[in-house]
């Protein structure tokens, strides 16, 4: 098959995008650069520096494409809080001009990346996909939105798509800004060089951590999967972990023990968060592998930067 990977440099897209290549399916990777690196991808995936607002560009990738993997998105909740606009430009224009572009195209199938924080406060967990969404970030609402045009316009088009909500994935060649850092990462590299994290409110806010190459999996299959046409399908481990068991969890691997500074709680953020992920089994065949600690593991063994430090 062939496939384009929007979004393919960065941290879920590289390691999509090289797994499909290796499998040996013909594999086309966008990204603007923003933030990922086309370093980490293999050889044999070919590789574009763009926007995907770009449809002209779009049209000559999309050619002969059997499905396209929509990654590209600006991903960080505190940032978007302070730049909602760009966050509605990329997330949201984005992806109404991939899909403008698919039907210019004749692509059949899209997947799209979405993610579990669009469910917001939810009464009850864990969360299902039938509950309905109160999102509280402008990231949220970005992808929320996105999910709504992707397949309004499928189904108007006759386009086949899919949405996976995609918990918190992480994993080696995760991203390590400056500010908003991902949460694991932040905290190995804290743990490994003695410094300190800093806990909101109580800590005890849970989320569902899901390793990369589980979430892998569930896009390879969502791309010839019956029976997921306009489907919203949940990727996550399905356990619920607090912030305050991932820091014991990090120490324990790590073999270091973290500064913990506890601070009010920040907006955008839920107290509790985990995946129903039984339609992702039903489905998608979906059969998360790869549990904390062991992703922990992994993590010190395969990232350079956590053996340098």
């Amino acid at each position: 098959m062939r496939f384009l990977v929007t979004g393919g440099a960065g941290f879920l897209g590289a390691a999509l995008a090289n797994r499909l290549a290796r499998s040996g399916h013909e594999v086309h990777a966008l990204d603007d650069l923003s933030r990922g690196s086309h370093e980490g991808l293999d050889t044999a995936v070919q590789f574009t520096q763009g926007d995907v607002d770009n449809i002209p560009l779009l049209w000559l990738l999309l050619r002969g494409v059997d499905c396209v993997y929509h990654l590209a998105a600006r991903v960080s909740v505190a940032e978007s809080i302070l730049h909602p606009r760009e966050y509605n430009r990329v997330n949201v224009g984005g992806t109404v001009s991939l899909m403008e572009a698919m039907r210019d195209t004749g692509v059949r199938r899209v997947v799209l990346a979405s993610s579990g924080a669009v469910y917001g406060r939810q009464p009850q967990q864990p969360v299902h996909e039938d509950d309905h969404p109160q999102p509280d970030s402008p990231y949220a609402v970005s992808k929320w939105a996105a999910e709504q045009y992707v397949h309004t316009i499928g189904q108007l088009w006759g386009m086949e798509t899919v949405a996976l909500r995609i918990f918190n994935a992480y994993g080696p060649g995760q991203q390590l800004p400056a500010s908003h850092a991902p949460v694991v990462p932040r905290f190995l590299r804290q743990a490994l060089s003695g410094g300190s994290v800093v806990l909101f409110g109580s800590g005890q806010q849970t989320r569902d951590f899901v390793y990369i190459t589980d979430v892998v999996e569930a896009l390879v299959s969502a791309a010839t999967a019956g029976n997921v046409n306009r489907q919203i399908i949940n990727i996550g481990r399905g356990v619920e972990v607090s912030i305050t068991a991932l820091a014991d969890e990090v120490e324990a691997v790590a073999g270091h023990k973290l500064h913990r500074i506890h601070n009010l709680e920040k907006p955008g953020g839920v107290p509790r968060l985990v995946a129903d992920i039984s339609r992702a089994k039903m489905l998608l065949g979906f059969r998360p592998l790869v549990g904390l600690a062991d992703g922990l593991a992994r993590i010190l063994r395969e990232d350079g930067r956590f053996r340098e430090a």
